[in-house]
């Protein structure tokens, strides 16, 4: 079974740049490769249109893939709501119950039609149902049940910049312990930004995605921003560009590669929005990250919230 999962050890931590960028070219970083499993999703669902797209766009993407998909609701906690205060006037704990468990399998059902779509295409899937606050048992879920990735859908536009995500989407992108992609519509997949700058996390993701794609063989972009107000030279850009294409080479992939000059955010967002790409990929630690906080960073977060694409912010800090 021609399954692999990529573990970069440690916490995707950012060693001094220079030197990780020629580290990783002579092949310092190990990649351990694991046949014997079968790669896990676990889908955040909830009675959003946009999860149950996110659902089928999982399906859709693993077809035919070694792999299996879960998809979770989580069901408001009938006890905190009474205690809250959460409830219309005059209505008993007896009806919020019902309309809690009608609710549920209203859910349900939809997820099992959202299911036809991964096994038309061979992929198990399976509908799961949990109690509590969505995000944490999102992130329980995912950490107990050795999940490789997580996906949530999201909307695919705003009338207020910055609202793109909500706060489960937050809270997961900042705690997860795996890559989260949040999907914002259905699309196929035929162009890849990868948000570069050389960091151990972004070569993670390129490991990463290299397999997850490699049936597919849509077009990449490797994009670094030369950050020349911190004083990044052209040298190192070069560099780092280097490395990330020739990461991709050696799985199987030709990509585009491409610099720029500026802020990071501003021109990564600036090449989003003129370059019709179907999803951004960036490692979810930049160059400020501390050593040991496994919190995203804040470019990483602001970039998944203001673009309207799907994004695959990349980490792994699981043990193994």
């Amino acid at each position: 079974m021609d399954v692999f999962r990529f573990f970069v050890p440690g916490l995707c931590l950012v060693q001094a740049r220079p030197l990780l960028c020629f580290g990783l070219l002579y092949g310092k970083v190990r990649i351990e490769l694991r046949e014997e499993d079968m790669l896990k999703i676990l889908v955040g669902v909830n009675k959003d249109e946009e999860s149950q797209l996110a659902l089928r766009y999982a399906c859709h993407l693993l077809e035919h893939f070694p792999a299996e998909v879960d998809a979770l609701y989580v069901k408001p906690d009938v006890v905190e709501m009474v205690r809250e205060g959460a409830y219309a006037p005059f209505t008993t704990r007896s009806d919020i119950e019902r309309e809690v468990e009608q609710e549920a399998k209203k859910v349900v059902e939809e997820i099992f039609e959202a299911c036809e779509v991964c096994l038309g295409g061979k992929v198990p899937c399976r509908a799961r149902v949990a109690v509590g606050d969505p995000a944490e048992e999102i992130l329980r879920e995912a950490d107990e049940g050795q999940y490789d990735f997580i996906v949530l859908g999201g909307p695919s536009r705003s009338t207020l910049r910055g609202l793109l995500l909500g706060a489960v989407h937050n809270k997961v992108l900042l705690y997860a312990k795996q890559p989260v992609f949040i999907v914002r519509n259905y699309r196929e997949i035929k162009r890849l930004l990868v948000a570069y700058r050389g960091s151990s996390c972004d070569q993670g993701a390129l490991e990463f995605i290299g397999p997850l794609f490699a049936k597919r063989k849509p077009e990449i972009t490797i994009m670094h921003v030369q950050e020349t107000e911190r004083g990044e030279s052209a040298e190192f850009a070069e560099t780092c560009v280097l490395v990330g294409r020739e990461t991709l080479r050696r799985l199987g992939f030709e990509p585009l590669v491409k610099i720029a000059k500026g802020d990071f955010e501003e021109e990564i967002l600036k090449e989003v929005a003129v370059g019709r790409y179907d999803l951004v990929v960036l490692g979810a630690y930049g160059h400020k990250h501390p050593r040991y906080l496994p919190v995203i960073s804040d470019e990483a977060l602001n970039l998944a919230r203001l673009t309207t694409r799907p994004v695959l912010v990349f980490r792994d800090i699981r043990p193994g």
